[in-house]
């Protein structure tokens, strides 16, 4: 199965940056784009940000101008750049494919997803 994996969490002072990269272990993406999402505490998961194939990306209107998502096909690695944190960034961030993303291992075995594949997260704290 295909497990998507976060990392570059952490805790910073408001107005600094951090990346996250999301990653599948073992895994080569088809032609799958990504979103990210984050939840808090006691709340539902909010959509973030999202990067199409083509490169084409979309934001919530909270982070526009503050995030950037970027896709590095050579190591088939998702980014997540944010800058200028707020307080109100606090979260869990996840990285989740789009349904029907196909995942290849080196052997040529297929995951095909309905759901998507998604991550366990990664924990950002932003302190003022």
């Amino acid at each position: 199965q295909v497990q998507l994996v976060e990392s570059g969490g952490g805790s910073v002072q408001a107005g600094g940056s951090l990346r996250l990269s999301c990653t599948a272990p073992g895994f080569t993406s088809k032609n799958c784009g990504m979103d990210w999402y984050r939840q808090t505490e006691g709340e539902g998961r909010d959509w973030v940000a999202s990067i199409r194939p083509d490169g084409t990306t979309t934001y919530a209107d909270s982070v526009k101008g503050r995030f950037t998502a970027t896709h590095d096909k050579t190591q088939d690695t998702m980014y997540l750049q944010m800058t200028s944190l707020k307080p109100e960034d606090t979260a869990m961030y996840s990285c989740a494919t789009p349904r029907r993303c196909t995942y290849c291992n080196a052997d040529g075995v297929c995951h095909l997803s309905a759901a998507g594949f998604w991550g366990r997260g990664t924990k950002v704290t932003v302190s003022s």
